[in-house]
């Protein structure tokens, strides 16, 4: 399976952090929780064009080896792009394959 995860891939993690409206996560004290080798492939990417704003998002899946620490509410980094972690990632933990599948997205515009 080693061979399989070719990309270099971090995961980000913020704490959340009391604001005039409540609790939000602060980007700006991220710490890395996992670094090393997964694969990245395209899921799919769309735009929206409205006469206020255009929008374009992407979609990718994301297979990391299996315990890597990750959840719902990190951010991903893979080359100068950061995602955000679309769900709760999910452990295959059957066959020779065990890895964890992780879906995220990004916005552009």
């Amino acid at each position: 399976m080693k061979n399989l995860f070719r990309d270099e891939v971090r995961i980000l993690r913020a704490g959340l952090t009391e604001t005039t409206y409540g609790k939000k996560r602060d980007w700006s004290r991220a710490v890395v929780v996992f670094k090393g080798l997964g694969n990245v492939q395209p899921d799919r990417s769309f735009e929206v064009r409205s006469p206020e704003r255009e929008t374009a998002q992407e979609r990718v899946l994301v297979y990391l080896p299996y315990g890597a620490d990750v959840n719902s509410a990190d951010r991903l980094q893979f080359g100068s792009q950061l995602y955000e972690v679309d769900g709760v990632p999910m452990p295959w933990e059957h066959g020779s394959l065990r890895h964890v599948r992780v879906r995220a997205w990004r916005v552009e515009h």
